[in-house]
């Protein structure tokens, strides 16, 4: 199967990182831009299959990158998703009159994410593989850290059994050390979801956080994936 290339454009890295996590999937090549001049570049180059643009960034913006793509023939044919905050009307007009293929808006869902790519792509992002695991997370700011016990981890992300329920895409920093191997990880994540005793939106787990991990290191990720292949795996969250 050939490699698909997916071009994802932000100034800010820890959506670079957050939208590379959503793409954690076997013969996916992923290329990052910091603005719309490098974006252009990029797609001239290697020829995306997809691209995800950020509306706002320094030297230009998006929707003038998104612009000249959709005029220069050699290019014009690649699907443009633009990505804005959706605050202000206005915005949501600029990426409209881009001539972009679709739009999402932030905080970026990865069932939104993967909807686009699975629309443009014609394939399926991967979940990652995900293992029953008792294990003493550490998670919140770097000076004030909570600790709780994870119930299952993957590669992408860990659910602890919590009842210090924290808002949906707060920012963490998140340690733990890997049972009979004595790595520890650190890493950033954010609050992907929450298993609230008032919404329960997974019985078959307890009250908790499914804190998911954004800026792992690739031996950190294998250790991962090695551990997780000693235990039994579990359907997903």
């Amino acid at each position: 199967m050939p490699e698909i290339i997916v071009l994802l454009v932000d100034d800010v890295e820890l959506f670079l990182e957050l939208e590379k996590t959503f793409l954690q999937r076997e013969g996916f090549r992923i290329l990052l831009a910091r603005n719309g001049i490098e974006a252009i570049a990029l797609a001239k180059e290697h020829r995306p299959d997809l691209v995800f643009m950020d509306l706002h960034m320094p030297e230009m913006d998006g929707d003038e990158a998104c612009r000249r793509i959709k005029a220069d023939p050699e290019i014009s044919h690649t699907p443009v998703v633009m990505v804005t905050q959706g605050s202000r009307p206005t915005d949501l007009e600029r990426c409209r009159q881009s001539g972009c293929d679709d739009f999402l808006l932030k905080p970026i869902k990865q069932h939104h994410f993967a909807e686009a790519a699975h629309r443009f792509l014609h394939v399926r992002t991967r979940v990652a593989p995900r293992a029953e695991a008792r294990i003493s997370i550490r998670y919140g700011e770097e000076q004030n850290l909570l600790s709780n016990y994870s119930v299952n981890l993957s590669t992408g992300g860990v659910f602890i059994e919590t009842e210090d329920i924290l808002l949906v895409d707060s920012a963490l920093r998140i340690k733990f050390v890997i049972p009979g191997v004595g790595r520890e990880i650190v890493c950033t994540g954010r609050v992907a979801w929450v298993n609230h005793p008032e919404k329960m939106l997974n019985k078959a787990l307890p009250v908790g956080l499914g804190l998911q991990f954004l800026d792992l290191n690739e031996d950190d990720r294998d250790a991962i994936r090695e551990y997780i292949k000693t235990r039994d795996l579990q359907p997903s969250w």
